[in-house]
Order: C-alpha cells, then sequence, then structure tokens
C-alpha cells in the first residue's frame, strides 16, 4: 500500500497540499470545520471530511493514527494548531509537519510534537527576493541555515567553458551537483570536469548561501 497522508484545515495553504499530494497519486484525506471548504476540495482528495479537530477522540475516529504524516494547516489560530499538533503526536504519528503564524508559535509547535514547521509565507517571501536581487537563481532548496541547492541560469561568461576552466569550487567553494540540459533534453549527474557549459543548460549547485551569492557578482 502506498503512503497516506491527511490535511487539518483547508485554508489556501492547506488545500493547495491536499490537492498535489492527490495529483501525484497518493492517498490524502482533506479535514475542515467548515462545511463549504471541504465541498470545495472533493475533486481534489481521496475523501474530504468535515471535523472538529480539536477534539483527540476526533482524530482517533478519523484513522489519523494510520497515517505516514499529517500537515496541520490552522496556523492563524495559535491554540488550535498548538492542541491539534499535541494530540497527534499522543496518537504516536512519525511526522506531523504544521504550518506556523511566527517564531515563538514555531517553538511551542516544536516542544508539543511538531516534526517540521513550516513558515509559507517566509519561503516565498524569501524566494521571491532572490529571484529580485539574485536573477540567475532560478529556484532553490534550502538544506541548512547556511547550505541551499540552487538551479543557476549561467552568466554570460560561463558559456562555452568547462567546468574546469570555470572553476567553481576553487572560486567560489561551491559543488555543481548536476546540469539540466535543455537542448538536447537530458539530465547529467555529477557532470566531468570537461563538461562545456551551454547558453539553454541550468547548473544545479551546492554551497554555502553566501558563496553562491558570489557567483553573479564573481
Amino acid at each position: 500500500m502506498g503512503a497516506r497522508f491527511a490535511v487539518i484545515g483547508l485554508g489556501n495553504f492547506g488545500a493547495w497540499v491536499a490537492r498535489t499530494i492527490f495529483e501525484h497519486n497518493r492517498e490524502v484525506v482533506a479535514i475542515d470545520a467548515d462545511p463549504d471548504r471541504v465541498q470545495k476540495i472533493k475533486p481534489f482528495c481521496t475523501a474530504a471530511i468535515v471535523a472538529d479537530c480539536t477534539r483527540k477522540e476526533t482524530l482517533v475516529k478519523l484513522g489519523l493514527a494510520e497515517m505516514d504524516a499529517v500537515v496541520v494547516s490552522v496556523g492563524e489560530n495559535v491554540s488550535v494548531s498548538t492542541l491539534v499538533t499535541l494530540f497527534l503526536k499522543e496518537m504516536g504519528i512519525r511526522r506531523i509537519l504544521v504550518k506556523a503564524m511566527d517564531e515563538d508559535h514555531a517553538k511551542i509547535l516544536s516542544k508539543v510534537g511538531a516534526t517540521e514547521v513550516i513558515f509559507p509565507e517566509k519561503e516565498v517571501a524569501v524566494k521571491v527576493a532572490k529571484g529580485l536581487v539574485l536573477p540567475n537563481i532560478l529556484d532553490y532548496l534550502p538544506m541548512t541555515e547556511d547550505y541551499e541547492i540552487v538551479e543557476l541560469a549561467p552568466p554570460s561568461k560561463f558559456i562555452g567553458k568547462t567546468l574546469k576552466e570555470i572553476g567553481l569550487p576553487q572560486r567560489f567553494h561551491v559543488q555543481v551537483i548536476a546540469v539540466k540540459e535543455l537542448v538536447p533534453e537530458n539530465f547529467r549527474i555529477i557532470p566531468g570536469a570537461d563538461f562545456v557549459v551551454k547558453d539553454s543548460d541550468i547548473l544545479i549547485i551546492l554551497g554555502k548561501k553566501t558563496d553562491i551569492e558570489k557567483i553573479k557578482a564573481g
């Protein structure tokens, strides 16, 4: 049997999480106390349920203990998200992802059982800001507080040169871990030093955030 998920709270964030899971052919149960929200999500989930999740017995009856992960997206209500997270932890759910309002809320959620705390607005804001100040960065994945993986559209000074000639590890202390070749379409993992960069390529780079930001300037 494939992985099973539940999403509690069907505002914009929760609804999109549920819908995306469903589009990837996974079982997802969508839950909210608002009947209108539940009605709207029905075509985009395995099951849509109207329920008050502030009662532990309700969570038990819904079978959430059998889920591989539960997403709690009621971040606008600190007390509710904290209570629901605590109940899920007591039920033995291994992976509990919770939307937080701010850093203080995140600390509380972590203490009561959240395995992952999510700041959707912050993450989108950082991505937008990076796109403005670092236009060559197409996408990024934070790894730790200091390190990230980014998709980099190669600056013009890289085009026609080999990775050895560009010398990213030596000059910027970052590693090219893969290349997306668009023409011809190909995905090359750990490209060799003799790989010649084309203007249609996308470099996937791992390194410190501060070093990656220096690439455009350097």
